[in-house]
């Protein structure tokens, strides 16, 4: 039996060839929804891309059967396609290189994939998700991002709604005693970022200590690929000094603020080349930064390279 002909050409992209049959039109119409869904689970979009096509392939093979519901079905389809893969991905991490970050996708207006990206948390709140079994990640996520009722969720995981209730329940809970709920608007993100970035683009060690929380951490992914810390730096005075050495330390380099899973971000060009990648996660004060989550390894860093070009003017270390 021949495979089904996945309804996209590239599927490292959004759909753009879609075949005129009924089927392959209902998965193009909910193929956004579910790479957000996934995304949401895994951190990452190699494998969030893996699902979506291992979903597309389960759908294919029911073709010619008569399905009440595409959207619940391909959802649930999806949902346990991902679920499966966590446990993959979290058996593999246990000898990954230093901390392990999810993969950044950028969220910034008319740029690649857009669409199918706005849906994404923060990447604060991927690290925070991180620390759910699966299934409790998976009942977040539909609940808390995707306004699934318990009925719903129950269903799409074959369990009960008193259990989904259950974990529902314990997730939230888990999530809010590591990062209480609280919004900040879009323009004090971005002046508090500009803060520390001119502090850290400065070497000002001063300056850093003023715009760093005290209870300000520091993740460094290189994955054994790039130099980077070995183990999350807690900490002003320590997150500081390390700013300010590496700082010292890069070559004249390009920095571009760019919005990456929904908040503030800078990618930093060396040679042209798209070196590193940083988020900030401002505290709830608006005032000060807590969270500083930089990407180096350059597996996690290959859809922003094709997204993001260097800026025409240098900032000197």
């Amino acid at each position: 039996m021949d495979t089904p002909v996945s309804p996209w050409k590239d599927r490292a992209g959004p759909p753009d060839r879609p075949v005129p049959d009924a089927g392959s039109e209902d998965f193009l119409h909910h193929r956004e929804l579910l790479f957000s869904i996934v995304y949401n689970m895994l951190g990452t979009v190699a494998d969030t891309e893996d699902v979506v096509q291992e979903t597309w392939l389960s759908w294919a093979s029911v073709q010619g059967k008569e399905i009440a519901n595409p959207r619940a079905y391909l959802v649930r389809i999806a949902v346990n396609h991902a679920l499966s893969q966590m446990r993959r991905a979290r058996r593999s991490r246990e000898s990954y290189v230093g901390p392990w970050l999810p993969e950044p996708v950028l969220t910034e207006p008319d740029t690649p994939d857009t669409a199918i990206r706005t849906e994404s948390v923060s990447l604060a709140m991927l690290v925070v998700l991180e620390t759910l079994t699966p299934l409790q990640r998976a009942v977040f996520v539909l609940r808390e991002a995707f306004a699934y009722d318990h009925a719903e969720i129950a269903a799409i995981l074959g369990r009960s709604p008193a259990a989904v209730r259950q974990l529902a329940h314990r997730a939230k809970e888990r999530v809010e005693a590591r990062r209480p709920r609280y919004d900040l608007d879009r323009s004090t993100q971005r002046i508090v970022t500009e803060r520390f970035l001119d502090a850290a683009i400065g070497g000002d060690l001063d300056a850093l200590m003023d715009v760093l929380a005290p209870e300000v951490v520091m993740w460094s992914d290189g994955g054994g690929k790039r130099r980077a810390a070995l183990r999350v730096i807690e900490g002003r005075e320590k997150v500081a000094r390390l700013v300010a050495a590496v700082s010292a330390q890069l070559p004249t380099f390009n920095a571009r603020p760019v919005q990456i899973n929904g908040g503030p971000g800078v990618v930093l060009f060396i040679g042209g080349t798209l070196y590193a990648a940083a988020v900030f996660d401002p505290a709830p004060d608006g005032e000060r930064v807590r969270g500083i989550y930089g990407l180096i390894n350059p597996d996690k860093l290959g859809r922003l390279a094709e997204s993001v070009h260097p800026p025409a003017g240098r900032l000197p270390p």
